[in-house]
């Protein structure tokens, strides 16, 4: 069973914008390129550059908790390490984020737009070497069935943008909810061979409209309610290196599991 890549996205900073790729290079424990790289910490979180660890989402500036973050508009220039926001009124930030200055101003402007939102100061994260600010410590990349968005969007009478899911990969060709059964097994992702790690989880991040910043859809109890899950996607850990494209094949496993060291 064949499905291709029809979009690549990264979300250079935890909870904002996802920014379309044409093709990406995916290598074994280094995490999706510049996805998740920065996060705002919402008043402290606890977390430590010198010893990175898992923190969970609700201690940053995130969808789940906050509908606002969405009317931000977020450009990365990895060339030049230029982020570029945009506000609903029209605002504008630019800065580099390698500069402590500008990190300082992207949070001030932040808590300008979210209000009374910020439960305290808040506070730019760079993720060191290999880690990325996930929702799930071993979810390094994630991809997302739209065949399973639509089965769903047409259950609850809408048309669901795949967007809500915020995933790195789109992939077409696949039945609707294949992927829930796969955990353990091989995946082949364009020229990189990976693992299929776990069904994802879903949010209440879902259920916010990504073009409006509005929570208008309660899509965790329409999972719930239609298929008894709160899965949406699937989390692979890469095993050999390789680069994705649009339209490059993603082969569904086959019947027999990996083991848990397999490269």
């Amino acid at each position: 069973m064949n499905g291709h890549v029809a979009a690549i996205f990264r979300h250079p900073v935890k909870g904002f914008t996802p920014e379309p790729l044409r093709e990406v290079a995916l290598a074994p424990g280094e995490g999706f390129p510049f996805d998740r790289l920065w996060a705002v910490e919402n008043g402290p979180s606890g977390f430590d550059p010198a010893a990175p660890a898992f923190v969970p989402k609700q201690k940053f500036t995130v969808l789940a908790q906050i509908a606002k973050v969405a009317a931000a508009g977020t450009r990365y220039d990895d060339a030049t390490d230029m982020l570029r926001v945009t506000g609903p009124d029209g605002r504008e930030f630019a800065g580099r984020m390698a500069d402590p200055a500008a990190q300082l101003a992207f949070a001030a402007w932040l808590t300008d737009l979210l209000g009374e939102d910020v439960r305290g100061e808040l506070k730019v994260l760079k993720a060191p070497a290999e880690h990325r600010f996930t929702d799930h410590p071993l979810g390094q990349v994630s991809i997302v069935n739209l065949a399973s968005v639509r089965d769903l969007g047409q259950r609850m009478g809408v048309e669901l943008d795949p967007l809500r899911f915020r995933a790195n990969l789109y992939v077409e060709g696949w039945p609707a909810w294949v992927e829930n059964d796969w955990a353990g097994k091989p995946l082949m992702v364009g020229w990189a061979r990976a693992q299929v790690f776990k069904p994802i989880v879903r949010c209440a991040a879902t259920h916010v409209d990504p073009t409006s910043a509005e929570r208008d859809l309660d899509v965790c109890k329409a999972l719930f309610d239609n298929y008894g899950h709160l899965f949406c996607g699937i989390y692979i850990r890469v095993t050999s290196a390789g680069a994705v494209g649009l339209g490059d094949a993603v082969t569904a496993p086959s019947l027999e599991p990996v083991s848990e060291d397999a490269e």
